[in-house]
């Protein structure tokens, strides 16, 4: 079969299957008289030849630092369903925490072995940034904020600034908190960042320096709760940068038979499974990682249309879950 062919039996020009193939305009009529030819002879078209044609592979290259993780499933999740939609397939590329192996990929990809790259980046050195400026293919950055490239990012800020007023708001006067490396912008910095002015405009600024960094596991959140109670004395609360280091911290404390919520409040960021399926419902931070999938596709899309485009940065919202405030 060739297009030729699929247009007669649809009774239709060329120029309309060759625009159906390509997610062009056409009518409906036009496009369910093709869809039906197409699932009757099982007719695929070459992507060797599309790619000849148009100069694009219609292949996306996308960048994460790993897969287990309930954040990074979501945005990929977000990713994958813009991209079906617009006939578009996926690359994955899990770099596990590895800068360097970051690079590598973003290299591999570039000189249009992908039309484009969506990059779930970590920490951006002097060398990454040159990589990241050298780039023939159009990037677009989810999860972190970098000036002078489209990115889609959360508050992660107010978010945690808004998470520890809760605290306060509960009475809890002596506050401990978990986070990530401050290498990472958005989890570690700006989610500390939002802890200390918290705890600052509180007035209780000692409490920033009630700190320990753990990485994105159960394990670390548990061990680094032994660190925190052994270095803090007595806390009434322990906010964690993420939900798998607060699942960590209740683990710790349920075995010293310290009580969950009544002698320390805990909560985590994420919303996601394993905070519902603790033995006390965890405070969290609903983030839109979905959308920040969805949004990233939509505009490196708008990119590949356009020969110049201005850098777009989205800053997506939040909100707070207590399921003992319901």
């Amino acid at each position: 079969m060739n297009i030729s062919e699929i247009a007669d039996r649809a009774g239709v020009s060329r120029a309309a299957v060759s625009r159906y193939f390509n997610n062009g305009y056409i009518s409906e009529e036009k496009r369910e008289a093709i869809r039906r030819v197409v699932e009757e002879t099982g007719y695929r078209p070459s992507l060797n030849a599309q790619t000849l044609r148009t100069k694009r592979t219609r292949m996306i290259g996308v960048i994460v630092p790993k897969i287990a993780s309930a954040s990074i499933g979501r945005i990929v999740e977000g990713i994958l369903s813009v991209l079906n939609e617009n006939g578009y397939q996926m690359i994955l590329a899990v770099t596990q925490n590895d800068p360097k192996k970051e690079m590598e990929y973003l290299a591999s990809f570039d000189h249009k072995r992908v039309d484009g790259v969506i990059l779930a980046g970590t920490v951006f050195s002097s060398e990454y940034r040159k990589i990241l400026k050298n780039l023939t293919v159009p990037i677009v950055i989810v999860g972190q904020e970098l000036p002078g490239y489209s990115c889609v990012f959360h508050d992660d800020y107010h978010a945690t600034y808004d998470l520890t007023r809760l605290f306060f708001e509960k009475g809890r006067k002596k506050l401990g908190y978990i986070g990530a490396l401050q290498q990472d912008q958005a989890v570690g910095s700006e989610r500390y960042r939002g802890f200390c002015d918290a705890v600052r405009d509180a007035g209780y600024g000692e409490l920033g320096k009630n700190y320990v960094v753990a990485a994105f596991t159960v394990a670390a959140g548990y061990e680094k709760t032994r660190e925190l109670l052994e270095r803090c004395g007595e806390l009434d609360g322990i906010i964690c940068a993420t939900d798998t280091m607060a699942a960590g911290a209740m683990q710790y404390l349920c075995e010293q038979k310290i009580r969950v919520p009544e002698q320390i409040l805990v909560a985590g960021q994420g919303d996601s499974e394993i905070g519902r399926v603790t033995a006390v419902p965890l405070i969290t931070v609903h983030y839109s990682y979905e959308k920040s999938g969805e949004t990233a596709v939509h505009i490196l899309l708008e990119l590949l249309g356009e020969k110049e485009s201005a850098c777009e940065e989205v800053r997506l919202g939040y909100y707070l879950v207590d399921e003992k405030a319901k």
